[in-house]
Formats: C-alpha cells, structure tokens, sequence
C-alpha cells in the first residue's frame, strides 16, 4: 500500500493481482503459467489498460513490490461454492478482530475432537478483504452442536454453517 500511496487505481489493479493471485514477469500478467491481457484486469479493477499497465511497470521498478508479486501463484479456488453437490459441509466464522491469534487453531481443534476430516481452510486477509473471515470445508456435514461451541471460541463475532 506504501509503495501505491497516491494511486489508488494503481492499488485497485494490485489488489485483484493479489486476491487472485496472480503474478507480474516481464511486463506481463499470469495466473500460474497462463498469460492474462491487461484489459481483463482493467476490467475487473473498474480501471482502463493503461492504468493496469502503468501498474505493471511500477511493479517492475519497485524491487520490493517485483520480488513479491514476481512470486505469487494462483492457490486454486474454495470449494465452498460447490460443497453441496460434494456433500462436504462448511463453517464460515467472522471473526471480531481478525488480527487475533488462535481462532483458527480451536476451530481445527473442535472439527478434529469430533473426527471429522478438514479438506480446505481458507482466511481472508485483514488487509484486503473489508469483513474478512475463517472458511472451513470439511469431509463430512458440520453437526449443529458444534455451532454453539465455535461461538465461544473467543474473539468469534457470528458462525454459519452451510
């Protein structure tokens, strides 16, 4: 955000990099090995091409934002969308303070005491996303007496189970 200071389009175009994961080389954008034009990303960020490429070239002068985005790699998607069709059951939790330790941790902790397998976690940054939140897809369906026990984990502000 330093190193944008005074661009917010330009830091509108780094944050769909980041939350998508995709990486700058070279003067070009990829998700992993596939090549992205920069009017796709344009359009994404609610900017123009130019702007997505003014961005690219800021990456590439700052050493410390080209050795970070230089190494970014897609993480896949969540499998929260598709849960249903899986039969794999989900735990959203929105957290008070996202920057508190240990939600995580005592959420895994009360999944596995019931034996249940987790397949995915997945923790928004605080940084980029406005209500940020701890996803859990898991092998089974979440029982709903679990639900109360996940409220008193502290620093939990609200949990849904799908």
């Amino acid at each position: 955000m330093e190193c944008l200071k005074g661009y917010p389009e330009r830091l509108l175009v780094a944050r769909v990099l980041i939350e998508n994961g995709l990486s700058v080389k070279e003067g070009k954008i990829y998700c992993n090995d596939i090549e992205l034009p920069p009017v796709r990303i344009g359009r994404v960020a609610k900017v123009d091409r130019r702007t997505v490429t003014e961005t690219i070239k800021t990456i590439e002068k700052k050493s410390e934002l080209k050795i970070i985005f230089r190494h970014i790699k897609s993480a896949g998607h969540s499998l929260k969308e598709v849960a249903k069709y899986f039969n794999l059951g989900v735990v959203e939790i929105t957290p008070e303070n996202a920057k508190m330790p240990g939600i995580l941790a005592k959420t895994a902790s009360l999944i596995a005491e019931r034996n249940i397998s987790i397949r995915q976690a997945i923790v928004d940054d605080p940084e980029l996303s406005p209500e940020p939140r701890l996803t859990v897809i898991t092998e089974t369906k979440i029982p709903g007496e679990l639900i109360s026990a996940f409220l008193k984990i502290e620093g939990v502000a609200k949990v849904s189970v799908y």
